[in-house]
């Protein structure tokens, strides 16, 4: 807590003393994120080369994904770094810079939901599977997920400017546990957080045993029905790291007030990696590695076309 009473511009010197090896730790933490920027950005341009990329319900839900995890990414490392700092903001500033990841993070939850039913139409109703997942249905689909992602952001902002008395010009250290100080907002959270894990969880283990359930029958495409339950599991994994994520600031809370800060730095350092970077380099393996329609084109683009000739569009299945 000592460096809370740190002038700014001695700031930077008092984190190298307590953190020797602060230069490594910020190389460390920026390449991946540089990496994963890189991989996403050829991705969302590749999607942008196809028309059945653009008008292919799974490869729409992929690219909407990419642009979540991408933005959310981008949030992130602010948070991270003024974690890191333990620089003072105002109340109305931290509000924003708090409020738009955790928005991003239960839109990534809620699309993982939306692409398990995707492949469950198409595996359990294939006649069907071009009706129910139009061009129109699948954008809807993804407002509506938008919808009820903002749904938390909306109450508590109401309880943040007509409940919450406390100055909205206060200078305070940005993280949840400082901002939202009232039980209102810990139930609130509590609440959300239940209905979606819940909800998507079920939608996941739903849509993995319908799809089991098909492929054990001699009527369907065998092949195409384990790849899509491949792809469901791995959406079961990736939501578990989600829900591990949410752990990470109750920890971090907790090392700050009973160790140190160059422990504190550590942890912080160790959880953005394993539950935020991490969860997010599942995608492009998920998806853009194991499409095979997608992948020959994405690796061309991906090696800036350097010898190589622009593959064929083949179909492929996720």
């Amino acid at each position: 807590m000592a460096v809370l009473n740190v002038s700014k511009s001695n700031l930077t010197q008092t984190l190298l003393v307590l953190d020797p090896d602060a230069h490594l730790k910020a190389v460390l933490f920026m390449t991946p994120c540089v990496i994963f920027l890189y991989v996403n950005g050829v991705m969302l341009f590749t999607l942008r080369q196809k028309t059945v990329f653009l008008e292919t319900s799974r490869y729409i839900l992929f690219s909407h994904m990419l642009w979540v995890d991408t933005l959310n990414l981008l949030m992130s490392i602010p948070v991270y770094l003024i974690g890191f700092s333990r620089t003072l903001f105002i109340k109305n500033v931290c509000f924003i810079i708090l409020a738009a990841p955790s928005f991003l993070f239960q839109v990534s939850i809620l699309n993982l939901a939306l692409m398990s039913l995707e492949r469950y139409v198409a595996i359990c109703f294939p006649l069907r599977h071009a009706d129910f997942t139009t061009y129109r249905r699948t954008h809807m689909a993804i407002g509506a997920v938008w919808m009820i992602g903002l749904s938390q952001c909306f109450s508590e902002m109401i309880i943040f400017y007509a409940i919450d008395t406390t100055s909205t010009v206060m200078n305070l250290f940005c993280s949840r546990t400082t901002l939202f100080r009232l039980q209102v907002y810990k139930n609130l959270d509590i609440a959300f957080t239940c209905i979606f894990f819940v909800s998507v969880c079920f939608t996941i283990i739903f849509t993995y045993a319908s799809i089991a359930a098909v492929a054990k029958t001699a009527s369907c495409d065998k092949l195409s029905a384990k790849k899509a339950n491949k792809t469901v599991l791995l959406h079961l994994i990736q939501l578990g790291l989600g829900a591990a994520s949410i752990l990470v600031g109750v920890i971090q809370e907790a090392i700050f007030a009973h160790t140190d800060f160059k422990t504190s730095l550590n942890v912080m350092y160790f959880c953005f990696l394993v539950f935020i970077i991490f969860p997010k380099c599942l995608s492009p393996l998920i998806y853009g590695l194991r499409d095979k329609a997608f992948s020959c084109l994405f690796k061309y683009y991906f090696t800036c076309a350097k010898g190589k000739i622009k593959p064929v569009l083949i179909e492929g299945h996720v």
